[in-house]
């Protein structure tokens, strides 16, 4: 065997690796990444669900209760009605976080993607390496706010412990179309932000979060059967406390986020494969 074909060997070898782990290889390079946010994203993970849960479960709780009684909402106190979808709600708003400015960054911004995409990496592998850290910090954030309601008492039934599965499927379910959609955009004049104000925004407030969506005006209904959080928020309320509902739509729930996942997943996949391969 020549010195040449040794060498072209070693290559070809040193290239499986990248090809075969390249997702995990991106993953990896997000989370050095968050490193440099850590502060932030301890400091949200912890104080968030302690401020929330305190804040409109015995603040606005208390109110509620004491105007309508211990069982006001559902035949279960308000801070055992909100607190599942404070949950999904911290996982969409952390959704809205990183498959925005960080996905803008590495195609635009600081365009790290191409860097990667020089490497054996693909494009498909850059997308799902997001994904994986994605996909850790929910389950991070979801764990950390499922410890706080269970200090507080929030999680009655023993099948609560998979609200953190299903905080993490909405946030995907969210995120993956803001993802999709942050993949085509050559600049940022102002679409992210309006994503946070006109999207986001909203969504919280009509999603049947801080009250059931039945009490809401029959033409604003609507936005909560379409919204990722509604139907994360109605399947965490099944687990934590037994919420009545009939099981065809739990079923509906969980197709309609893990389908909504899925399509805006691989669309990304596409963009970014036509985007870095030009």
């Amino acid at each position: 065997m020549t010195v040449e074909t040794h060498e072209m060997h070693e290559a070809l070898a040193g290239a499986l690796r990248p090809r075969r782990f390249g997702a995990w290889y991106v993953a990896e390079h997000r989370f050095r990444v968050m490193r440099s946010y850590l502060q932030t994203v301890l400091v949200t993970g912890f104080g968030n669900p302690l401020l929330y849960l305190l804040a409109m479960g015995f603040g606005l709780g208390s109110l509620v209760s004491a105007n309508l009684g211990p069982h006001a909402v559902d035949g279960v106190s308000y801070l055992v009605f909100v607190a599942p979808a404070l949950l999904c709600t911290a996982a969409v708003t952390v959704a809205s976080e990183e498959f925005t400015y960080p996905v803008m960054l590495g195609f635009k911004w600081n365009p790290t993607f191409f860097g990667i995409n020089a490497s054996p990496i693909s494009p498909g592998q850059i997308i799902d390496g997001v994904v994986i850290a994605v996909v850790a910090r929910l389950l991070g954030t979801s764990v950390v706010y499922f410890a706080f309601m269970l200090l507080f008492g929030a999680v009655p039934s023993p099948w609560g412990w998979l609200s953190i599965l299903v905080g993490t499927l909405g946030g995907l379910a969210f995120g993956a179309p803001i993802m999709a959609y942050v993949a085509t955009l050559e600049q940022d004049t102002g679409q992210i932000a309006m994503l946070m104000r006109f999207v986001l925004l909203p969504m919280t407030l009509f999603s049947g979060t801080f009250f059931p969506l039945a009490s809401m005006p029959s033409y604003l209904q609507w936005i909560g059967w379409i919204s990722p959080l509604w139907h994360s928020t109605e399947l965490s309320r099944v687990f934590t406390y037994g919420m009545s509902e009939p099981p065809w739509l739990s079923v509906v729930h969980v197709l309609y986020l893990a389908v909504l996942f899925v399509v805006f997943w691989q669309w990304s996949r596409r963009i970014a494969g036509k985007r870095l391969n030009k």
